[in-house]
């Protein structure tokens, strides 16, 4: 009785519509069980907080209900569904002549005012009246979204009878329909439960249902006051030795191979092994020649489509060759450059649907690639259509396959000669590269660049002629090809190439070979190293004295120097010196960094830092003792190249020049680098062109600089240390760690005992 009592003295008080609304509501929620009796009480006793004065203060003669014709009769009904909704769940809400009567009702007012039949298109009505409601200016608080919609439905749409009940202890106005018939309801349930709708709170944005976790989780780190934070001095632009003028130095590289083709036609240039460690070819600078002659006049003259040239220079071509086969690669790859082509060595591939080579055919599209050439033997081990043809791999462009063995070669006419042109910016040949997402890119190299590189090379490494080089590298690519393909030629030295499937089968194939063929220089990776010395048992009667140098391509890494101390160790009774070992640093982008050299060759003596790996991860350089668990030793790489200049920048954001004890990344200035990735001017010049500036915001330099994407420091006697590279860079909470690290750490736990395949 009490509760009839309250809503009799609301109905004497003029409440804001939207708090009637809002009752209203509630009641409905309590009726459908929505809601409980306590938390409807405490939810009733909110909205009325601020009106109990005015309630209380009502004369009892007016706490009555507003009486309407028929008022006894309603107030009976309501009292009789509220005893029938406590017995029976079905009540008159659901029955038939109600529903029946309301929707008469409607449809008779509706007919009156001639106004069109309700659908859903009319929500945009109800959209702009509720925008432009304006609410009563009495009112002080924030207008409800449906209060305006209540004002448009009153004023613009009929009152149309609700087939529901009025709930318990509900005490509202009482609406006639269009018969004047009572009916306990305000509007139909239609639009009753669009109010429902508009009322519920709008779903919040997605980021906003993660809004607490992130603020814990992603909470801005605040620097711990007793980080270790660099203090040496900036560090300048360091430069490296200038290059030193050779007399009668060839204008190009194809220069060098006409001239060493015609002069030396005999001199070796390229020996093949078989699986089983034999030679099987041996090519001389004179066949290179003619082979390479052949193959560009075939390439420029024999092919067609559609009566025109298939090829025109300038044009990018596949190269197609397998690890085994270093004589038909080179052909192919001086054949290109004789004929102004561009060559696109790449991998070959195994089946239809490689992922890895769906990115290289990615690449191959991007450089607008329609012939590729390969050997006879490696095209009949490709997947081929019903046709015989080649498939079309997932993710290539359409191909045309071309065999460059001998047979497949025109004679050239007599009056045909190649235009051996001076090195120039034009594109010599592109390396591709593939990122750690995945992603293949193709770097281009210029005529100047590749002749400023070789020559480099032959000044770091102290190259002469006739020289015997053996190569266990990858020879399309990075050092396997700069040192075994381009340098080699400019100074006529013969390479013993290794093939991977020889290495696998006898890991000391290559030590055999240096030592049978009195090589002076090997070029290996620190886990061909590493394989020899599991296998150096087996053969004790080799010797590596004839040696001048060891060039350890990844002596970059920070497990080379274990790989390198224990081959010094097993080898130096074998006549291995040493300072014969030359780790080296590099990279796709800016080509050889830095390159140990000899002490004959004036090179200081080997350097190595042990590094707390903890000041490590802030970026800083400490050295701390071996005894330690949390140490990283590090060898260095040597200096920078001859003629270039080097500075390290800090990795994130402008790039300013470190501190002398700040780890940062290398950047080089030098006429022997890559020039651009292909097709891609945006990341282009984020790293093929960097200008570091110093602390006050000037310039180092008026040239650009590559970012070789090393990080490291410049130590005692001008020495190069590489800790890691950014591809493998990991940062955890503020806190930077390497990729390489972690493969370090697990190469020092004995991998075949502690570390699982897919763990």
């Amino acid at each position: 009785m009490a509760a009839e009592r309250g809503g009799c003295a609301l109905e004497a008080v003029p409440l804001p519509p939207e708090v009637r609304e809002s009752l209203a509501e509630l009641e409905l929620e309590l009726s459908e069980g929505d809601i409980t009796q306590k938390g409807y009480e405490k939810k009733r006793a909110k909205l009325l907080a601020r009106y109990i004065p005015l309630i209380q203060g009502v004369d009892p003669s007016l706490q009555a209900e507003n009486r309407v014709p028929g008022s006894s009769q309603a107030t009976a009904g309501v009292a009789k569904q509220q005893k029938s909704r406590s017995t029976n769940s079905r009540d008159e809400r659901f029955r038939s002549d109600v529903h029946t009567e309301a929707v008469q009702a409607a449809l008779a007012k509706y007919k009156e005012r001639k106004m069109p039949m309700p659908s859903k298109r009319r929500s945009v009505l109800v959209h702009s009246s509720v925008e432009t409601y304006t609410p009563p200016e009495n009112h002080s608080a924030p207008p409800d979204v449906t209060t305006g919609l209540v004002e448009y439905l009153h004023h613009e749409r009929p009152q149309v009878a609700s087939v529901r009940g009025v709930p318990r202890g509900y005490s509202s106005s009482i609406l006639e329909t269009a018969d004047g018939v009572p009916v306990n309801s305000r509007v139909s349930s239609k639009i009753q439960q669009l109010l429902n709708t508009l009322k519920r709170p709008k779903r919040p944005p997605l980021k906003e249902f993660f809004v607490d976790d992130f603020e814990e989780l992603l909470e801005v780190q605040q620097p711990d006051p007793n980080q270790p934070k660099p203090e040496g001095n900036q560090v300048n632009v360091l430069k490296g030795e200038p290059l030193g003028v050779v007399t009668n130095w060839p204008p190009s590289l194809l220069a060098a191979l006409q001239r060493w083709g015609t002069t030396q036609s005999k001199a070796p240039c390229l020996t093949a092994l078989d699986t089983t460690g034999k030679a099987v070819y041996t090519l001389t600078y004179g066949k290179l020649w003619s082979r390479s002659l052949k193959l560009a006049y075939t390439l420029l003259n024999k092919l067609t489509t559609k009566n025109e040239p298939l090829l025109k220079p300038g044009d990018r071509v596949a190269l197609v060759f397998p690890n085994s086969d270093p004589v038909m690669f080179m052909v192919a790859f001086y054949g290109c450059l004789l004929a102004e082509l561009i060559p696109v060595p790449i991998e070959v591939p195994l089946t239809r649907k490689d992922a890895g080579s769906q990115q290289i055919g990615f690449l191959l599209g991007s450089c607008g690639v329609t012939l590729a050439l390969t050997t006879d033997a490696c095209q009949k081990g490709l997947p081929k259509a019903q046709t015989g043809e080649v498939v079309t791999f997932k993710g290539w462009p359409r191909l045309m396959w071309f065999v460059i063995d001998g047979k497949h070669l025109a004679k050239p006419a007599k009056d045909w000669h190649p235009q051996v042109r001076d090195a120039s910016a034009e594109i010599a040949y592109i390396e591709y590269k593939t990122s750690k997402e995945g992603s293949t890119v193709g770097i281009t190299v210029s005529h100047a660049s590749m002749l400023a590189h070789c020559h480099a090379l032959t000044q770091a490494c102290g190259y002469s002629e006739a020289e015997t080089l053996t190569n266990v590298l990858d020879f399309k690519r990075e050092a396997g090809l700069w040192h075994g393909v381009l340098t080699s030629v400019m100074n006529r030295m013969h390479v013993i190439s290794i093939p991977y499937a020889l290495m696998k089968v006898n890991p000391l194939s290559w030590i055999q070979k240096v030592c049978s063929y009195k090589a002076r220089v090997a070029v290996v990776k620190s886990r061909d190293m590493h394989w020899s010395l599991l296998a150096q048992r087996d053969q004790r009667d080799v010797s590596l004295s004839s040696l001048r140098m060891l060039i350890v391509a990844d002596g970059a890494n920070p497990w080379s120097i274990s790989s390198c101390d224990a081959f010094l160790n097993v080898f130096q009774s074998r006549g291995l010196r040493p300072e014969v070992i030359c780790p080296c640093a590099s990279s796709s982008e800016a080509l050889t960094v830095a390159i140990r050299r000899p002490s004959e060759l004036g090179g200081p003596p080997p350097g190595k830092a042990v590094l707390s790996m903890n000041c490590l991860s802030f970026g800083v350089i400490r050295v701390d003792t071996e005894e330690k668990l949390s140490v990283l030793t590090v060898q260095d790489v040597g200096q920078i190249m001859p003629g270039a200049s080097m500075c390290v920048v800090k990795v994130d954001g402008t790039p300013y020049l470190c501190k002398a004890d700040e780890v940062g990344e290398i950047c080089v200035n030098s006429g022997a680098t890559g020039t651009a990735y292909f097709g891609l001017l945006g990341i282009t010049k984020n790293v093929f062109e960097a200008i570091p500036v110093t602390a006050a915001g000037i310039p180092v330099s008026d040239q650009p600089f590559t970012r070789t994407g090393l990080l490291g420091f410049v130590g005692p006697d001008y020495l190069v240390f590489v800790v890691g590279k950014l591809d493998g860079l990991m940062t955890v909470s503020g806190r930077r760690h390497n990729a390489d690290d972690v493969v370090a750490t697990a190469l020092a736990v004995e991998p075949m005992k502690f570390v699982y395949r897919g763990r």
